[in-house]
């Protein structure tokens, strides 16, 4: 693979010296505050068990301060796309543990984020082919990548209460499984329009039980799922990421104002480790993060390096989640510290496919041992 390279955000490796301070998040002694985000790349087994590209891919990014792993499924109803990973299967959570142990050998701290896609998904991407589930049977205004190319989503089936209940169940035993498999701990996404998201927003979730209607009654499930982790693995294992106002996967949020700080505020009396925000809106930001009282990590996506070195520094977050950054540079914190140019990301292979644009971004390391053997 070709590897261009751009010059970090700022020449001099001074602005980003408040990400290097140390942080206690949770359970968690973090001896730096930029971690890496979570990022789907198909790379999975079509069983849903992580493959040996993940685990070299994990543990090439040991060094950023917390691995937040790609989405993945607490059950069968819980896949969407293709070749995404599971943990509700012995095998899928033996991949899972050869994927930490890498990861740990390597110094470094992972956690699994849970991901129910709820409607975003495609029968002909999933083993046992089912209609998607859902609050409400309303299909979102979008397309998806399957075997067969890119179909419409279908309508998904409307989960009824007992159903709901057993989502919440199945979180709690995605949990346990992933401890035990040998992951630091575990951040549910309750965020872009997954499962936990359509139950916040108002277009995907149209029911009238005490699942629906009111802000309270739209922020339950996810209240729910986060207090039954929680109990499972502890509080200080237990993240959770939203993104207020975010419209991916056809979501629309008229309230954001109300339903997040209700939501923030429900979700504080928990004493979950963190509150991860994906997002831009600083004056929301700010707000939740007043109301939040342990560690805030924020994702501002597309936001330079520098810039979020000085959230970390304003005191907007704790820690800084990166994506295609962490993606492109494996040793993207020794490249920062240094002042070293970064790779550029590769977007024709962020999605499936196999090594290139995976596991063969160079380090500087690798630059310098090919310049000596030229």
């Amino acid at each position: 693979m070709t590897v261009t390279t751009q010059p970090s955000t700022s020449t001099d490796p001074a602005a980003f010296d408040p990400l290097w301070q140390p942080v206690r998040v949770g359970d968690l002694e973090l001896p730096h505050r930029l971690a890496m985000a979570p990022m789907t790349r198909d790379r999975s087994h079509p069983d849903g068990t992580p493959s040996a590209m993940n685990v070299r891919y994990y543990a090439q990014r040991a060094g950023m301060s917390l691995i937040v792993t790609e989405g993945t499924q607490p059950s069968e109803d819980g896949q969407g796309y293709l070749l995404t990973p599971g943990i509700h299967t012995d095998g899928q959570a033996a991949g899972w543990r050869a994927v930490t142990d890498a990861v740990h050998a390597a110094g470094g701290r992972i956690v699994i984020q849970l991901m129910h896609v709820g409607r975003v998904a495609h029968p002909r991407n999933t083993p046992h082919g089912r209609q998607p589930v859902a609050p409400s049977a309303i299909a979102p205004d979008a397309r998806m990548f399957t075997s067969d190319g890119m179909l419409p989503i279908p309508e998904p089936r409307a989960l009824s209460t007992d159903e709901v209940r057993g989502v919440v169940g199945e979180f709690r035993a995605a949990a346990r499984a992933a401890v035990a498999a040998g992951a630091d701990g575990v951040e549910i996404h309750a965020a872009n329009g997954y499962l936990l998201h359509q139950f916040l927003s108002g277009n995907a979730n149209l029911r009238a039980d005490r699942y629906g209607g009111s802000v309270p009654n739209r922020i339950r499930l996810a209240v729910e799922v986060a207090a039954a982790v929680a109990d499972e693995i502890g509080p200080g294992r237990t993240g959770i990421r939203i993104s207020p106002g975010n419209p991916f996967n056809d979501i629309a949020e008229h309230d954001v104002a109300d339903l997040y700080p209700a939501l923030v505020s429900a979700l504080s009396s928990l004493d979950l480790a963190y509150l991860h925000v994906a997002g831009h809106d600083l004056e929301l930001i700010g707000r939740l993060r007043r109301l939040w009282p342990n560690a805030l990590v924020l994702n501002r996506g597309g936001a330079e390096l520098d810039t979020r070195a000085h959230d970390v520094a304003a005191g907007l977050a704790d820690v800084v989640t990166v994506g295609s950054q962490a993606l492109a540079n494996p040793d993207l914190v020794e490249r920062l510290r240094h002042g070293a140019p970064l790779n550029t990301p590769d977007r024709s292979t962020f999605y499936g496919g196999d090594e290139r644009g995976y596991l063969d971004y160079p380090t500087l390391a690798d630059t310098a041992a090919d310049q000596l053997t030229r």
